[in-house]
């Protein structure tokens, strides 16, 4: 922090003010060669006069705003940004210019791009040249904290100073959860995105166009499953009279083993945390490490199946994702069959009218499963960590406090009232379409924070925010009318997102550096070659020798310190 010594700014305005009044008093031929025709002199000086006074008011605002301006304490704040095309001038006007001037401080945005942040945040922390704080959960992970510790602020007792953020915490136990450290410190604020669905994942969706042409139901069990997939395969399902070119099932090399655990696979049961730790909760709550359980077994072997009925895209674990991307929107109707995401729209893009959502099918169990990560993807931490280098951590969080409140997290999500949001005066406020071509998910990200920086909504508000059901978060809610009923308190929660001591971590460092890559190679294999059966009890064998059962139980202990800090 430092104050922002401007004055020089007031001085060069007045010059620019007196020079600009000198020249509009000149009466010398040139300036009657400029006179719009059929205007006289008089209206003309009117006109100059006027705009004289209007330049002067403007620059008597600007050197006022510089001089408050010069009084306020300036904090230096880091984000990062998804997409480093995404326009930023939302956050030093409007609405977060207001928030700044009422919390009586100024703040300079330092703004990175999500695909060059990894190497300077490496860079950030190294140097110890920090900001005053970091903004959003992905400028920070869990070990850069925990690696760092000394560079950051503590903030367990000056959260007792912050009202909004404690009313929330009172009435949302899992926002203090899901901040507080091992050793009860917090570091960092949290959040809690409002306007949620209960179906809180990724979704399946179905070709219904397919469905049709080869007059088929929408399938209900594993079994209805495979025999649609096949039928979408080897009966022409496009129409085009080439049957070899329909994918039932694609994907692509970034993450198989974990998308698939999360998708085509998770009638078996296999939902694994987003975390990537491959943990999940079983069907007594209890964490368990998904890849060794019999219903992974069952999973890999069903997956195979499908491999050698030519159902699963033979590109499956070699092509990027555009070349996925390219088959599920091409440009004559999706090759693909059966695809997953948080909308359809985001996947198939101009072909999402051809596909619907699919019930989640019966599983292996009896079992509908489905994702509903909320309190990985709704609820975060480190959305707002203070450095060392801040010299006034206390009038950064009051200023931070503002923002768990309804209207301040609803245009933190959405963008602002009047800009993206209409305020119907009746207690009630809609969210806008956009009227530029853009979807309302990408207009979001352009005119707010979206799903980055404290927040919270309270549930009663909730109730009187309108949103459309075209697109957006509206289609996602609407959606939910299909699986909502297998959302419950038991099942189809997934594992949180957890925290580890320091020695914890660095052994699962440790530990995952031979388990995760054996673990992916090994479901590859089995899908493409087989051998599950066969190689099973080798490979458990081989996690037990890599250290399995240790990060097993790192993995359980800080899932009881979770489970313990929401008491």
């Amino acid at each position: 922090m430092r104050k922002n010594g401007k004055k020089w700014l007031s001085l060069v305005l007045a010059a620019v003010m007196t020079a600009g009044t000198l020249a509009g008093c000149g009466s010398g031929a040139g300036d009657k060669q400029q006179e719009p025709q059929g205007s006289s002199a008089g209206e003309q000086t009117e006109e100059k006069s006027s705009e004289q006074s209007e330049q002067a008011e403007e620059s008597s605002e600007a050197s006022a705003e510089a001089d408050s301006q010069e009084e306020r304490p300036t904090f230096k704040i880091v984000t990062v940004r998804w997409d480093g095309n995404w326009p930023t001038d939302f956050l030093s006007e409007g609405f977060m210019k207001e928030m700044e001037e009422e919390a009586g401080i100024h703040i300079e945005w330092e703004i990175y791009s999500y695909g060059d942040w990894s190497e300077q945040r490496s860079l950030l922390l190294a140097s110890e040249d920090l900001p005053d704080a970091f903004l959003g959960s992905i400028t920070l992970n869990a070990s850069d904290i925990a690696m760092n510790r000394e560079y950051f602020v503590d903030l367990t007792e000056k959260i007792a100073d912050m009202p909004n953020l404690t009313k929330a915490m009172e009435a949302d136990p899992v926002l203090r959860a899901i901040c507080t450290d091992r050793d009860g410190r917090i570091y960092s604020l949290p959040k809690r995105l409002a306007m949620r669905p209960k179906v809180n994942g990724d979704m399946a969706y179905i070709n219904r166009d397919w469905l049709d042409r080869l007059n088929l139901e929408a399938p209900t069990t594993i079994d209805e499953l495979t025999n649609v997939l096949l039928k979408f395969k080897e009966e022409d399902a496009d129409g085009d009279g080439d049957p070899n070119n329909e994918f039932p099932l694609t994907g692509d090399s970034g993450a198989p083993l974990f998308d698939d655990l999360r998708h085509v696979l998770s009638p078996f049961g296999t939902m694994v945390s987003r975390d990537g730790n491959w943990m999940g909760l079983n069907n007594d709550g209890e964490p368990v490490f998904v890849p060794v359980q019999e219903n992974y077994k069952e999973a890999v072997k069903w997956m195979r199946s499908l491999w050698e009925q030519g159902i699963v895209d033979p590109e499956r674990f070699t092509q990027d994702g555009s070349t996925r991307q390219a088959k599920q929107q091409a440009q004559d109707g999706s090759q693909v069959g059966m695809i997953f995401g948080w909308t359809c729209d985001a996947e198939a893009g101009m072909n999402a009218g051809q596909f619907e959502v699919l019930e989640a099918v019966e599983g292996w169990n009896g079992i509908h499963y489905l994702e509903s990560a909320t309190d990985y993807l709704d609820v975060t931490d480190r959305e707002l960590v203070i450095t060392k280098n801040c010299e006034d951590p206390d009038a950064l969080l009051r200023w931070a406090d503002s923002f768990y409140t309804d209207l301040a997290s609803l245009q933190m999500t959405y963008g602002e009232i009047g800009v993206a949001i209409t305020d119907n005066g009746d207690g009630t406020y809609s969210v806008d379409r956009p009227t530029d071509g853009t979807s309302m998910d990408t207009f979001a990200w352009c005119h707010s924070l979206r799903d980055f920086g404290p927040k919270y909504m309270s549930p009663d508000f909730e109730k009187n925010v309108i949103l459309p059901v075209e697109e957006g978060d509206g289609v996602k809610r609407a959606e939910d009318a299909v699986n909502e009923q297998y959302v419950t308190l038991d099942r189809n929660v997934g594992m949180p997102m957890v925290h580890y001591t320091d020695e914890e971590l660095e052994r699962l460092t440790t530990l995952s550096s031979d388990i995760s890559p054996y673990v992916n190679a090994q479901y590859s294999h089995w899908v493409v070659d087989g051998g599950i059966e066969e190689e099973w009890d080798a490979y458990i064998q081989k996690l037990k020798e890599m250290g399995l059962d240790e990060y097993v139980e790192i993995q359980k202990a800080a899932f009881a310190a979770y489970k313990e800090s929401m008491k």
